[in-house]
């Protein structure tokens, strides 16, 4: 029978069933263990599977992701949780220098299945380096996979299939997410991991969005409804790769795109998506592809941030200007 979870349930339940199918799943960082995590993610799992396969580390991130690629080349699979998006950076070198090469430069031979998980992005108050979305860094990164789930029963299925997934994957977690809930049905055939999908119909104007933005814009296109606009809404769900089909099919019947995330919009996702849009469907486009993002400054204060992020307000004014057309 389906039950009611949280984000957060589903990605603990998620990790639980990955360890529970393969003894090689360890999973590492700080406070993962004793205290399950600052978002209780990983609540449990050290008292049931011990402390040799649930790891409290140091605060090193480099140094955490290093162990974690030497596990992997002796044949585990670790689960790396980084514990704030900010804190990423000093692991930047070991993710885009040792983590995203070996593959390439082992000609094939060498696999390193390692999944790092990131809570990202803002709305919860958060102080400086607690609410970044550094998600273009690493799509941008060849060897990568990269995915964010949005919902509770995404964060259970793909969390599992990114730890089955034999090449390295980032996987961003939207934090203000983690208390969304939603009915999972374990039983259920998952969605292709690396795929996108069409989380409402509509047929004037197509939204893309990933993470925390996708509830946005399913609350954008339930207001849109009552004015008698028919907003279809893609759930990108992986940027690495980008499933560009699913976008041009939607487009293409549309005729109108607007990308929302909640980054900055210059040189972010957005970008890529418009361009690769633009080529493919030149022809069906009624309207310059839309972009609606966080703004190209330093993430705010706390009291400031409802100001900074993308709101309903802001994706429904985008969809005026694009119908303007």
């Amino acid at each position: 029978m389906p039950t009611q979870i949280t984000l957060a349930k589903g990605l603990n339940m998620g990790l639980r069933k990955a360890m529970e199918n393969d003894p090689k799943v360890l999973i590492m960082g700080e406070d993962v263990g004793k205290l399950g995590g600052v978002f209780r993610v990983t609540d449990g799992l050290q008292k049931d599977f011990g402390e040799d396969r649930v790891l409290d580390t140091p605060l090193a991130e480099s140094g955490i992701v290093g162990t974690a690629i030497g596990l992997a080349l002796r044949g585990y699979r670790p689960v790396v949780e980084i514990q704030f998006d900010g804190f990423v950076y000093p692991a930047f070198d070991q993710i885009v220098s040792q983590l995203a090469k070996m593959h390439m430069r082992s000609l094939g031979h060498v696999k390193l299945p390692v999944t790092i998980r990131i809570p990202y992005g803002g709305g919860i108050g958060a102080v400086e380096h607690h609410s970044e979305s550094p998600e273009a860094y690493f799509a941008h990164t060849a060897g990568l996979k990269v995915v964010s789930c949005s919902n509770p029963v995404d964060a259970y299925w793909m969390i599992q299939q990114s730890i089955a997934c034999d090449d390295p994957v980032i996987f961003f977690e939207p934090k203000r997410r983690y208390w969304d809930k939603a009915e999972l049905d374990e039983s259920a055939t998952p969605h292709p991991l690396f795929a996108a999908r069409v989380v409402r119909p509509g047929g004037d104007v197509t939204l893309v969005a990933y993470g925390p933005m996708v509830k946005v814009c399913l609350d954008a296109a339930a207001a849109a409804e009552e004015e008698d606009r028919s907003l279809e809404v893609i759930d990108l769900r992986s940027l690495s790769p980008l499933d560009v089909d699913a976008v041009c099919r939607s487009v293409e019947r549309t005729g109108r795109l607007v990308v929302v995330h909640e980054a900055p919009v210059f040189l972010g996702m957005g970008a890529e998506i418009a361009a690769r849009v633009t080529e493919r469907c030149f022809y069906s486009l009624e309207a310059p592809v839309l972009r609606v993002g966080g703004f190209h400054t330093p993430y705010p204060p706390s009291r400031l941030e409802e100001d900074y992020l993308p709101d309903l307000d802001r994706v429904l004014d985008a969809v005026d200007r694009s119908l303007a057309y």
